[in-house]
């Protein structure tokens, strides 16, 4: 069984490490920043959302393509993140 701790040290080193560059500067600090305070079902959905091929979570944090059934509120949320950051 896999504890909380190691559980996020998971999602963390998948977020950063995509395959492609982009989606490691989108989901690497969202990861960092974020994860942490998220709750079981955010974590659950986020595990699910680490599965997804980076070309498509890409189109949908731009917005050009629907997120699968479940997963619009995160990518949301992700996207709102990344944005944020790029303007500072």
């Amino acid at each position: 069984m896999e504890t909380a701790e190691a559980r996020l040290k998971r999602m963390r080193m998948r977020s950063w490490r995509r395959g492609t560059k982009e989606m490691d500067l989108v989901l690497g600090p969202f990861a960092d920043a974020e994860l942490a305070g998220l709750g079981a079902r955010d974590l659950d959905l986020y595990d699910r959302l680490l599965e997804e091929n980076d070309q498509d979570l890409l189109s949908m944090v731009l917005g050009q393509r629907p997120a699968p059934e479940g997963l619009q509120g995160l990518i949301d949320r992700i996207a709102r993140f990344a944005k944020a950051r790029l303007r500072r």
